[in-house]
C-alpha cells in the first residue's frame, strides 16, 4: 500500500518540476527577430514571383491548406479560391510594393507582416489598402497562413 502512494507522488513531483514547453520560445533579441524578418522579405519575393508565374502548383505549396483571405470588400477567400484569384491575374498584396512594411516574429515559428500597399485593379481603378499576413513555419520554410486587406479610405480615425 505504501508503495502503491509514493508511485502517484513521484509521478507528480516528476511532472511539477518539468517546464512546459506549449508554445515554441519566444524571440528575445532584436537580432533574432531581424534575421525572420529577413527571411519573411525573401520568402514574400518566391510568392510575388510564384503568382507573377500563375504557378498553381508552387502557390498551392506556398499557401497554407488552412489559409483564408479576408479582401479589403470583406469577401473570404480559402485557399483554392485565392489561388484562382491570383491566377487570374487579380490584385494582391502580395505583388503590390508595400510602404511601410513591418515585420515582426513573436517567435521562431510565426512572423506577422503588415504595410500599406496601393492595389491596381486591371480595369485601371487602384485602391490603396493596409494590409496584414500571417506567416508560419513549415518543414524547413514558410507558407502564407493568413492575411486580409482593408482600404484606407474605410478606416475612421
Amino acid at each position: 500500500m505504501r508503495r502503491a502512494l509514493q508511485m502517484p507522488a513521484l509521478l507528480v513531483a516528476v511532472l511539477a518540476g518539468a517546464p512546459a514547453h506549449a508554445h515554441p520560445p519566444s524571440i528575445t533579441t532584436q537580432a533574432g527577430e531581424k534575421v525572420l524578418a529577413e527571411e519573411i522579405t525573401a520568402f514574400r519575393k518566391v510568392v510575388a514571383k510564384a503568382i507573377a508565374a500563375r504557378d498553381a502548383k508552387m502557390l498551392a505549396r506556398v499557401y497554407a491548406r488552412g489559409f483564408a483571405h479576408t479582401h479589403a470588400d470583406a469577401r473570404t477567400d480559402d485557399r483554392e479560391r485565392y489561388i484562382a484569384w491570383l491566377i487570374a491575374g487579380n490584385p494582391a498584396i502580395e505583388t503590390a510594393p508595400a510602404k511601410d512594411l513591418v515585420v515582426r516574429a513573436p517567435n521562431d515559428w510565426v512572423a506577422i507582416a503588415r504595410g500599406t500597399s496601393t492595389l491596381k485593379a486591371n480595369d485601371g481603378s487602384s485602391a490603396t489598402v493596409k494590409w496584414m499576413a500571417v506567416y508560419t513555419r513549415a518543414g524547413q520554410g514558410w507558407v502564407v497562413a493568413g492575411s486580409q486587406a482593408t482600404r484606407v479610405n474605410d478606416i475612421e480615425h
